[in-house]
């Protein structure tokens, strides 16, 4: 048979931990159940205090008052002087200006001179131009007739019928006359010159009996 031989030294240390884990514990139940371990703790971290601190409210100040104003004492302006210059009248044998006397106009430059258009010595005869048709009915009448002549007795364009004589037969008897006036005209001249002007003359035509 085996023998088995306990150590006394180890048996000893066992017993000495269980005993202090033993004693360790029933220590703390009872520092918990005295206060102890509150008591530990107050002294190690104190109790937080909290204190309520009010807001004081500033309040609004009123503004400054204004700076008194102060009146600034009138200003007196003393009237401006007022010179009137009186005319002396002197008299004086020195040339003086009169320059503010009105000017006299020059006279107005004298009229020219100045004559119609006409017809010449040779211009075509009334009769010549006298519509066949209107001598058969016996139709007669006059027709104004408006040329325009050149300084060389020549239209310077078509002429016109300023007033009918009532047939337009007549009418264009009239124009075609003159018409071949042109180149006999007598033409206006101012101051002796040939110019080109416009004039108004009459054809008659009448039957001869």
């Amino acid at each position: 048979m085996t023998a088995y031989v306990h150590d006394s030294t180890f048996f000893t240390r066992r017993t000495i931990v269980l005993f202090a884990i033993i004693g360790l514990h029933v220590f703390i139940a009872w520092a918990l159940a005295t206060g102890l371990a509150r008591r530990a703790m107050e002294t190690l971290a104190p109790p937080i205090e909290t204190h309520m601190i009010e807001e004081v409210k500033q309040r609004a100040e009123p503004p400054p008052p204004p700076p008194p104003q102060l009146e600034r004492p009138p200003v007196e302006v003393p009237p401006p002087e007022v010179a009137i210059d009186i005319p002396v009248e002197t008299q004086s044998t020195a040339i003086q200006d009169v320059t503010d006397r009105p000017v006299p106009r020059p006279p107005p430059p004298r009229p020219t001179s100045r004559t119609g258009v006409s017809t010449g010595k040779n211009f075509p005869n009334t009769q010549d131009y006298y519509p066949p048709a209107s001598q058969r009915l016996g139709e007669e009448g006059t027709v104004n007739v408006r040329a325009c002549v050149g300084a060389n007795g020549k239209l310077t364009e078509d002429p016109t019928v300023a007033q009918s004589s009532g047939t337009a037969r007549l009418d264009e008897g009239a124009l075609k006359l003159a018409k071949a006036g042109s180149g006999k005209y007598v033409p206006a001249t101012e101051d002796g010159k040939p110019v080109n002007s416009c004039f108004v003359f009459r054809i008659k035509f009448q039957l001869q009996k």
